[in-house]
């Protein structure tokens, strides 16, 4: 079966325990974090920084850590986050005036690099910086708040980047964020995601074990349909 990638959103997670409720929705089969950073400024929201990432880290959370930037500028926490233990950083074309140079740092920082597309963002950004990225994201809402719903305009967006991807022969991942839950995820996967930002469709649950069950369940689903 073809990997697909769980990436609970903490902005959904209880803060205050933040680090069991991490553990447990680890063990009951999160691959990766997704660690939200807003500013109050490209989005009207403000979350967290560097230093809960790092007490993240010093609590022995050992999974991936994909750093999502809604920030402008971004290139001064890119050091910041990588030192803290990130190991993807994430930002968007628009709150940078230098993707490329962007792109750079967060390599140069040892961290794996991805460019977000909001919902009205345009693709083609991607022609011109699609063989320095690893991982590419689509906003399938509107930045800011968790709890939203999907967008399905994002689907056929996915299936334009999936064909992106394939016609590159590179080896890039696909995420979606925002809105993911049990009753979309498979058609989000059968449209070409392989990693899935799952927020309070995830910690909404009180027990992650059973959700995370029927998630890979509408994942192999969705993987057996793409082979068929």
């Amino acid at each position: 079966m073809k990997n697909f990638f769980l990436a609970p959103s903490i902005l959904s997670a209880n803060f205050s325990c933040l680090g069991e409720d991490i553990k447990k929705v680890i063990k009951a089969g999160g691959d990766w974090i997704h660690f939200d950073v807003m500013d109050n400024h490209y989005v009207p929201n403000l979350t967290m920084g560097p230093m809960i990432l790092k007490s993240l880290r010093d609590y022995n959370i050992t999974v991936p850590i994909d750093v999502h930037l809604m920030t402008k500028p971004v290139d001064n926490l890119i050091p910041q986050f990588a030192e803290a233990g990130a190991n993807f950083i994430t930002f968007h074309p628009e709150s940078t005036n230098h993707i490329d140079r962007t792109l750079n740092l967060i390599k140069d920082n040892g961290c794996k690099a991805g460019l977000v597309f909001n919902p009205a963002t345009p693709l083609n950004f991607l022609d011109y910086v699609i063989e320095k990225l690893d991982l590419i994201v689509l906003m399938s809402v509107n930045p800011g708040f968790g709890n939203q719903q999907f967008l399905p305009s994002t689907l056929s967006k996915l299936r334009k980047v999936r064909k992106l991807i394939e016609a590159t022969s590179l080896d890039i991942l696909l995420e979606v964020d925002g809105g993911v839950k049990l009753e979309n995820i498979a058609e989000i996967a059968f449209s070409g995601a392989n990693v899935f930002v799952i927020g309070s469709g995830l910690f909404n649950y009180s027990n992650y074990d059973i959700i995370v069950q029927k998630i890979r369940q509408e994942l192999k689903y969705a993987y057996l349909k793409s082979v068929h």
